[in-house]
């Protein structure tokens, strides 16, 4: 059984069990989250898709930390000007392990 879910603006297609790193949620490591905007649910005979959303269908999911992403190097320039600039950005991320996946 599979989902389609959203969260952070990106979709992510998750099965039980499965790790990943998602935009940052509020709540500490250990706590359990319920993701509601799930688009898509599959249990392997039937495939439901919302309009946008499944109604009832929910996510549950375990953080397993907070964390940051790789830093990124925004490097602008204007050549024959002395125009350098230099910038960093680290993005906050979140690590959940997908606990279970609940069909109304």
């Amino acid at each position: 059984m599979y989902a389609v879910i959203k969260t952070g603006g990106q979709q992510f297609r998750v099965t039980k069990g499965d790790k990943l790193s998602v935009q940052k949620l509020d709540a500490e490591a250990g706590k359990t989250v319920t993701l509601e905007d799930v688009m898509m649910i599959n249990d392997g005979k039937t495939a439901k898709v919302g309009t946008p959303l499944v109604s009832g269908a929910k996510v549950m999911a375990k953080i397993v930390e907070q964390t940051r992403g790789e830093k990124v190097v925004i490097f602008k320039k204007k050549r024959r000007q002395n125009y350098r600039r230099t910038k960093g950005h680290r993005q906050h991320l979140t690590v959940i392990e997908i606990t279970d996946i609940n069909v109304a």
